[in-house]
């Protein structure tokens, strides 16, 4: 069995002037407003998708434990737009957020493999505001493209 990684993608531009593909890609997966978040698994087929179609409309990298622990508590959501709690994970299995977030980082379960759990995030914008602008790709001083571990210092602040 292959293990692959995990990757947190973030909708940071809105729909006006989107072309029908990159519209189709974001409907795929399934970030339809700005600021919401998924976690998808790290495949050529994704990273290509994300590249090709989506690099000036979304950020994307890998997130840390400590970012996907926070990122499960604060904004983790079940069906009945409920909070996810811990005594939700004990039902399925995991004793804590930490040990989620450690099998979804080991390539042990995928997101979509915990029932009941809402795969999109809801963010807010990053407090203090973006670093750059969102017109451009992160090596050309903005902000949408792949920032790699970067993600995490983005998301704590939007979570």
């Amino acid at each position: 069995m292959c293990v692959m990684g995990l990757l947190l993608v973030v909708r940071l531009r809105g729909s006006p002037d989107r072309r029908p593909e990159e519209e189709k890609a974001l409907s795929l997966l399934r970030l339809h407003k700005p600021y919401h978040a998924v976690l998808l698994r790290d495949t050529p087929d994704v990273r290509g998708m994300l590249k090709r179609t989506l690099e000036n409309v979304v950020t994307y990298g890998e997130p840390d434990k400590d970012t996907l622990v926070e990122l499960l508590r604060k904004r983790g959501r079940i069906a009945g737009n409920k909070p996810l709690t811990e005594d939700y994970l004990k039902t399925l299995g995991f004793s804590s957020f930490e040990e989620l977030a450690d099998a979804l980082l080991a390539g042990k379960i995928s997101p979509e493999d915990i029932p009941g759990l809402k795969p999109v995030f809801r963010l807010r914008p990053p407090s203090g505001g973006f670093r750059g602008t969102l017109r451009k790709n992160i090596g050309a001083g903005g902000e949408c493209g792949y920032r790699g571990s970067r993600i995490n210092e983005l998301v704590r602040r939007m979570i």
